[in-house]
């Protein structure tokens, strides 16, 4: 059992996956920083709230004894979150699949230049052979 571990634990996919993670959370920091630091003070300024995370509506109770707080400005931060981590993950895959299909492109023109050398090399064979039956 611990050997089939190792052997997952040690697979490509999985190293991957878990830097990938480490990665994710790091990157998930400096977006929350980004938004709460930055951004929102920014668009605090246009619409005269200091702080996003203060934001609330206090909704009555039907019997009138305690009121219930809806916290709606949590929210707006979390979605602007989301918003900037999903375009920052859409602009980094958009672009590796972009490096891909160069890749892809360049290798098949190389393998297209080795196969019309390949052909290159077997007519000049075959012409040498006909050369030599007709002598």
């Amino acid at each position: 059992m611990f050997k089939e571990f190792k052997e997952f634990a040690l697979k490509g996919n999985v190293i991957d996956l878990a830097v990938g993670i480490i990665i994710g959370g790091a990157f998930n920091n400096i977006v929350s920083s980004l938004v709460k630091d930055i951004i929102m003070p920014i668009v605090s300024v246009f619409l005269g709230v200091v702080n996003f995370t203060d934001l609330s509506v206090s909704i009555p109770s039907i019997s009138g004894e305690k009121s219930s707080i809806l916290t709606y400005g949590s929210f707006i931060q979390s979605v602007v979150n989301f918003v900037i981590i999903s375009f920052s993950v859409f602009i980094m895959v958009k672009f590796i699949n972009k490096l891909k299909r160069l890749k892809s492109t360049q290798e098949e023109e190389i393998m297209e230049e080795k196969l019309s050398r390949e052909q290159q090399l077997l007519t000049e064979i075959r012409d040498l052979l006909k050369a030599k039956i007709k002598d």
